[in-house]
This record gives structure tokens, sequence and C-alpha cells, in this order.
């Protein structure tokens, strides 16, 4: 790959309309736009982050935790683009150094926007629950759709992910939009971090980073190939007669800023609610920094933190110079793999190649997180809650589609917006299930819930 192939303002989808010249905003700073005023990102407002909502204190929910991604992603891209375009302006022009001094941070900040969009509702449990009511249904009933589904469309199903939903998102044209959100190719492969089909991917014994889940369905894989051909992204070696590629080298940059902002703010969050101390905080991030980290230093913090009386305060303090350190220490690791990436060789993220000395340090925090936060009996009650939810509707929907001729069915589908068309044509199953998956995956917790308990019947509205 090279850096003056990996970029271009061309769209996914070619239409006829005239497009109007806007010199206030480029291509990029458009992506982000009809990102962050889509329904689908503004309903990101009541999906679960870690923690149920509403709770008793403000925590994240997967909107705020986007928008604070795609700030870090910002930062990050503006970084790595300055040194890029340094480097390699002589070699490649003004327009290749323009990209990247200027633009890159607005493509890395649209990918981390909608990084998450196609998340279902209550976390990575919505993602379980899908999963795991296809592959526990009963022999006869499996055998319907594997009988009328591919391979390749039924692990679609089975291994359900959220980050192969959000390129759907991204790129279907659903029933009432013909050209989708139509952002440029540039900006959808940098949110692809596992750039393989569902049936492809969730090998994480290959020690491949691509193959670890999985970034496109089968119904937009035409979509990726067009992408991959367009940005000289190749099949991964060994793998030439699937459809596992390497990874876009920006991926990184929006995975960086992903795994920065979740790291901290689950924690901020958790002494938000009373679950971790303060000292237990401050214990966790100050040994990142040391006398020789310039502005950064070790005593400049603890005297800033000394200053300040709140404890909530002190955290905030110690998250914005620690995204600030990292961002900094990804940078760098970014730059220094910069051949490694540009082969797809890279089979780690930027924040797992950091300097030895900070790998200790990140794995505390990680064993923190999953055993006083992931584990905590609030996140514990939404994830089953999830389950339940979520594996009872798509019940109620699929049985649907799979009697239409009832009464009861014909009620059931009427539920199910236009937008999400079922078609009882012959050979359309595969369609039709992802018609349901699409409503579902696209509910927020709430909706979730005020459905579950109407058509359960456990609340009737009063007429």
């Amino acid at each position: 790959m090279q850096w003056a192939s990996l970029y271009s303002d061309q769209r996914s989808i070619d239409t006829d309309t005239n497009v109007s010249t806007d010199e206030l905003r480029t291509s990029f700073i458009k992506d982000y736009d009809r990102i962050i005023f889509s329904s689908a990102f503004r309903r990101l407002q009541n999906k679960t982050q870690v923690f149920p909502l509403p709770g008793p204190a403000f925590v994240h929910n997967r909107l705020t935790h986007s928008l604070e991604v795609a700030s870090v992603g910002r930062s990050l891209g503006t970084a790595v683009g300055r040194i890029i375009a340094e480097k390699y302006e002589s070699q490649h022009g003004q327009a290749f150094a323009s990209f990247y001094r200027h633009e890159l941070s607005s493509v890395i900040s649209s990918a981390c926007l909608a990084h998450d969009i196609g998340n279902p509702p209550f976390g990575h449990s919505g993602e379980y629950a899908i999963r795991s009511y296809f592959t526990e249904l009963d022999t006869t009933t499996r055998s319907i759709f594997t009988d009328a589904m591919s391979e390749n469309q039924w692990a679609d199903f089975t291994k359900f992910e959220g980050n192969s939903n959000a390129f759907r998102i991204l790129t279907h044209a659903f029933a009432e939009k013909k050209t989708a959100y139509n952002i440029t190719q540039t900006t959808l492969a940098s949110i692809v971090k596992y750039p393989c089909r569902s049936i492809d991917g969730f090998d994480k014994q290959s020690g491949m980073i691509s193959k670890k889940k999985s970034g496109f369905f089968d119904s937009e894989l035409s979509r990726w190939q067009t992408i991959a051909a367009q940005l000289g992204l190749f099949k991964q070696p060994g793998f030439e007669t699937g459809e596992v590629y390497v990874r876009h080298p920006f991926v990184y940059l929006t995975e960086a800023a992903d795994d920065i902002c979740y790291r901290v703010i689950d924690i901020e969050d958790a002494h938000r609610l009373g679950i971790l101390s303060y000292p237990e905080v401050e214990a966790l991030f100050l040994p990142f920094f040391d006398d020789d980290t310039a502005y950064q230093n070790t005593e400049r913090i603890q005297g800033n933190l000394e200053a300040l009386i709140d404890p909530n305060q002190k955290v905030q303090y110690l998250r914005a110079v620690w995204i600030s350190r990292m961002v900094g220490l990804c940078t760098e690791a970014f730059i220094n793999q910069e051949t490694t990436l540009l082969q797809g060789n890279l089979q780690a993220s930027l924040i797992d190649v950091l300097p030895e000395q900070y790998l200790p340090l990140l794995q505390k925090i990680d064993q923190i997180s999953y055993e006083r936060i992931y584990q905590h009996r609030t996140v514990v009650e939404i994830e089953i809650a999830g389950y339940q939810v979520i594996g009872d509707l798509l019940d109620i929907f699929i049985q649907a589609l799979l009697k239409p001729g009832e009464t009861r069915s014909g009620k059931v589908l009427q539920l199910i917006p236009k937008q999400f068309p079922i078609d009882h044509k012959e050979n359309s199953l595969y369609q039709n299930v992802q018609s349901v998956t699409d409503f579902i995956s696209g509910m927020t917790d709430i909706y979730a819930i005020d459905l579950y308990r109407k058509i359960t019947g456990i609340t009737i509205k009063a007429f």
C-alpha cells in the first residue's frame, strides 16, 4: 500500500444528481455532517455503553462515547497527518500534503463517530443475544434457514457483529433512502476494523487481526470489494481465494481512539457511581507519567491534582492529561510501524505496540475494568435483560416470518417499518431475516423494552 493511493473523495454510491460546489465543506467534512445528523447516530443516545440508562448519576451512553472518540480521533488524525505530509510532500506534491495535513483528521473523526452505529441495544450483550438466538434454534427450524441460505449468509446471523452492521447501515440503501449515507470510500474503509466476511471471521487462533471478528455481511461484500479495489487494499496472503483483506492503515487510528476512550471513561463512570475510589483511579493513571515527560511530568500533574478539592474534578483532570499522553504515544507508535502498516502486516492494535513499560499499566486497567466494572451487578443485570428482550423479540418476529399465513403473524409483521421491507416472494428469506435484524438492532434500549412489554402483554395501554 502507498500513502498516496489510500485516500479518495469518491463516494460509495455514484449518483446522477448534480453536486453543488460547497467551498465551506470538503467531502470528508460532509461525511461527518451526514453521520452526526442521522437518526441512527441520534439513537445512540439511548443505547447502553456499560452502565444502565438512566442511572442515579450521569454516565456515558453510546452517543457521548462516540462523540468523545471522534474528538480523540481528530487529534490522532491531525498529529499523524502532519508528520506524513511533512515527510512526503516533496515526493507526492501539494494536494497529497493538503489531504494529510488538513483532511485526515476529518476522516478519522468521521470514522470514530460511526464506529458504534451498528451496535444493537444493551451493548455487546445485544450482539451475543442475536448470535445465540440463531445458533440455539432447534434442528427443524435451523434447517429451514440453512436450506434457503448459503453458508456465508447463515453466518451473518450466527456470527452477528456490530461492526459489520455499521458498514451495512452506512452503505445499504434502505427503502426510503435510495443512496444510503453515501459517504466517501476513505471514511468507510477507516471504519472496517475486521475486513472479512462473517464466515471468515471470529478466528482469534489465526493471530490475524483482520479475522478477529468481521467487518461486512455477505450482502455488502460487493460494496467492500469496490472500496478495496479503489484504495489498493489487497487480500491477506494465503486467503486469495477467500474474502479476507488487509486493514486500511487509517483503521488503526480509529481503533486507537476507541481503545483510549473506553479505558478511561469506563473508569471515570465507575468512580462517579462509587464503584472505584479516587485513590484507586489515581493509582491506575498516574504511573503513565514520569519526571521526563516534559510538560506532562509527574510533579506538575500531582501539583495540579493537589490544587483540586472535588474528587470528580481530579478524575476529570487525570482523564484529560492521560488522553493527551496516549494520543502522543499512539502517534509515535503509528509512525514507528509505518513500514509494517503499509505492508498490511501489523497484527496488533497501536495500544498493544506501545513501549513495553506501558503494557503492564494498560493490563492493570483492563483487569480492574473486567473485575470491578464489567462484572458489577448492575452491568450483569442489564446484560441478562438484553438477552431476554432481544431473544424474545427476535423469536416473535422470526416466527411470524416463518408462518406468514397465521393471523397473528400478519399483525406482528405490520409492526416492522416500511424501510425494512418484507418480501413474500420465494428465495427471499435471507433478505427478510436481515430486515428483522435491521429493525431490532436499530432499536434503542428504551424502545426495545417498551415494545417487548407491549407485545408480550406485560404493559397494555388503556383505551
